[in-house]
């Protein structure tokens, strides 16, 4: 049980606080309610480089790193296809330094043309790195466009191209900050050794001045029901034929998102799960094999992935795949199935809270969503599901006509 009381300050800002006197830190999270689905389609990877233009100073304090070090705090940040996230931790006795900190860059950025010109070099090396050099890299650039036809989760995090980095101007800049980076669009959690009373003084001290804003409508097209397969053929030089298949699945809030989730753990989730112990250790078809869920909070993707072994190809370990999941599909889970999945989904859910930056986190993503109460709900919405409903639920998602799949084909 995660214990929090909240408030929301005049310009639209939500606070929360959560109290935790066994800790002598402080933690403070800032969620941005912006993330790549909130793109333009001709200027992606922005909310990614937004991350990364955060720390390079403000309009009043041109190192973010250096105050708070000399707090003893340490600070970092990730983006995601719906938000964008921040956090810090400071000794409890240094927190005002943190809203001293937080609440400028949120008031406005520097806008160095300096600045700028660094971090888009870095967010564009990165995007060579991990996505165009790496092995495998790409598999996202790929499947995500083939997965989705209208929504923005068609492209990743990072965004389509480099390109589309590399042409940002600073009007571009400018005018992404001031619509997404206002209070009335962003929930601070503060957590630790903090009082509900201090931390209103100092919220209301730092950010009450800050203004509103307009919180940003959304207007994202919504993605079609799928009607018949895709499939992409790919090659590159890569340790081993790999395979890559996804079925649309309920966003988040969905009703059927933990069944799906708690399905997908069964059938992939480590060496006891079907797909290793029929697929890895008795017909030895992929050398690992692996199904989740991507947790979006718009509707989702349920994704089996998988490296086949030598002389064994993609097209051919689809098949071995098909048919242990018609076999779930066919008989359902057995109660042992349902009882260790469960645990292990206890497990998690258990060990996300033991971290009071992961409580301050996971308060900031539900109030992002609409409710901050779902994480004291999230257990009993796991032990609520039954087999029936994993049945039922497997058979709506999982249809050959809304899948997509991407043969990964390792050249000669």
């Amino acid at each position: 049980m995660v214990a929090f009381e909240s408030f929301v300050l005049d310009n639209g800002l939500k606070v929360i606080v959560h109290e935790d006197p066994t800790v002598q830190i402080a933690v403070m999270n800032v969620m941005y309610d912006v993330g790549s689905r909130d793109e333009d389609p001709n200027r992606t990877g922005f909310a990614h480089l937004f991350e990364h233009l955060m720390f390079g100073g403000s309009a009043n304090v041109p190192s973010y790193d250096e105050p708070l070090q000399l707090a003893g705090g340490e600070n970092n940040a990730f983006t995601s296809s719906d938000v964008t996230n921040y956090y810090l931790t400071v000794p409890a006795a240094n927190l005002e330094t943190g809203f001293w900190l937080e609440s400028d860059r949120m008031l406005g950025l520097s806008f160095d043309p300096n600045v700028l010109e660094v971090q888009r070099k870095v967010v564009v090396e990165e995007f060579k790195q991990s996505y165009l050099n790496q092995p495998y890299g790409d598999v996202m650039l790929l499947l995500s466009p083939l997965s989705y036809k209208v929504h923005p989760y068609q492209w990743p995090t990072i965004g389509k191209k480099p390109e589309h980095v590399e042409g940002a101007s600073m009007e571009d800049v400018r005018s992404f900050f001031y619509r997404h980076y206002v209070p009335s669009n962003a929930v601070l959690v503060v957590a630790g050794n903090v009082q509900v009373s201090a931390v209103r003084s100092l919220a209301e001290k730092w950010f009450a001045p800050i203004p509103s804003g307009i919180k940003p409508k959304r207007n994202i097209a919504v993605e079609p029901d799928q009607h018949e397969k895709r499939t992409l053929k790919t090659s590159a030089s890569v340790p081993a034929h790999a395979l890559y298949k996804t079925f649309h699945m309920g966003g988040r809030l969905s009703s059927q998102y933990h069944a799906v989730d708690l399905m997908s753990d069964m059938l992939g989730r480590g060496n006891s799960s079907r797909l290793h112990q029929r697929l890895v250790r008795e017909k030895e078809i992929f050398s690992q094999v692996s199904s989740w869920v991507t947790g979006a909070a718009d509707p989702g993707l349920l994704v089996f992935s998988g490296r086949t072994m030598n002389g064994i190809t993609p097209e051919e370990a689809e098949k071995h795949l098909d048919e242990v999941i018609a076999d779930f599909l066919n008989k359902g889970p057995t109660g042992q199935e349902m009882e260790k999945v469960r645990n292990q989904a206890e497990t998690s859910h258990e060990f996300s809270e033991t971290e009071v930056m992961n409580r301050a986190l996971n308060l900031a993503y539900a109030a992002t969503l609409g409710n901050p109460e779902m994480v004291n709900q999230e257990l009993d919405l796991i032990r609520k599901v039954s087999v029936d409903e994993i049945r039922s639920t497997a058979s709506s998602v999982i249809r050959e006509e809304n899948s997509s799949v991407l043969y990964y084909h390792k050249k000669s």
